[in-house]
This record gives C-alpha cells, structure tokens and sequence, in this order.
C-alpha cells in the first residue's frame, strides 16, 4: 500500500457523521417590497434618479428639461425617443465616442439594490450602456422584483451573449479617497418606469 492509499484511506474512515443542510428558505423570504418608491429610494443614494411616469411624452418632457439636447448626440434604438435620438447604426463602437445621452429598455428592475437587468437582445453593442456621459434605462412598471434571489430566478434559464446589472451612475474612490462620478461608464443615470 503506498503512503497516498494509506492517507485515502483514513480519511475514508474519519469521516464526520452525515447531518442535514440547513434550511434555506430564509434566504427566498422577503419582506423588501418589490415596488417603485423602494427602487427609487436606493437608486437616490447611489447617485441615480429614477421617476414614475404615464407615456413617453413625459420622458422627452423630462429629458428637455434634465439636460441642455441642443448639438449634443442622444442616441436610442427605441421608436418612441426618434424625435430626440438617432439609433445607432453603425458597426464600430468608435461610432459611439461622442454619444451625450444614451437611451435603452431594461429588462427590469431589483428594488433591493436600484438595479437594472440588461442584456445583448435588448441594442446592438455591449458597449452601448456604458461609452455615454449620461444615462436613462427604461423599465415597464410591473417589471420591478423585490431582490437579487428574485432577480437571479428569473434570468437562470436564461441564455444571453452579454448581460448585466447596472446600478447607477460610474464612480470611483480609490484615487486619494476623492468620489469621481463617470470615470468607467456614465456620469448620471436616470430610470423612467413607464
């Protein structure tokens, strides 16, 4: 027998006694609520503004009076912004360097972290949510889920060449501890639950 075979072996018979797993149903309880308020509140603290609204009408309305449009490039695949935005139609994401305000659907959102869901089948390039300066994600209001359990159940079936979970806008401290607002992606996000 050689000295592995000997050390398999005593492992073998020093084995621990089997004991169940513990429940982990507390884990997928939840008493955070799944609403719009409760998103906004934490999307608020981590920099980002999201707003309820009616149609896209109050969107643009919204948009006109957040930034200053006039000679600066919005860009937004979604019909109902093409009196603001142009789509991109470009194939190099080079094309996108000057972009000011980027608009794009959302999945959905997570209320417990002022998250949102996006993946590669919602716009043309992976890069797109993250080469603007400012950013606005666009969420159906029945699409809001309490938390990332939540969250993660509905993407795990899921199959997506690119996805991720955005949450507010880009920023950084760990140069002299100062906070910089847009140093890898946008420097504002803003979410309308229409």
């Amino acid at each position: 027998m050689t000295s592995r075979d000997e050390i398999l072996a005593a492992v073998k018979q020093n084995q621990p006694e089997l004991i169940d797993l513990p429940a982990l149903d507390l884990f997928f309880e939840t008493e955070n609520p799944s609403d719009i308020a409760s998103f906004s509140k934490v999307l608020e603290a981590i920099g980002g503004k999201a707003y309820e609204v009616n149609d896209y009408s109050e969107i643009i309305a919204q948009i006109k009076y957040d930034f200053l449009l006039e000679g600066k490039r919005v860009v937004s695949d979604l019909p109902e912004f093409s009196a603001i935005a142009k789509p991109y139609t470009g194939t190099d994401n080079h094309e996108l360097a000057d972009v000011e305000l980027m608009i794009l659907p959302a999945h959905f959102a997570v209320a417990e972290n002022g998250a949102c869901w996006i993946s590669s089948e919602l716009f043309a390039d992976p890069i797109m949510p993250f080469i603007p300066q400012h950013l606005i994600l666009i969420v159906k209001k029945e699409n809001v889920v309490a938390t990332m359990n939540q969250a993660y159940a509905l993407i795990a079936t899921k199959d997506y060449a690119y996805a991720a979970f955005i949450a507010g806008p880009s920023k950084t401290a760990d140069i002299e501890q100062s906070l910089v607002l847009g140093a890898h992606g946008p420097k504002s996000m803003k979410v309308f639950f229409v």
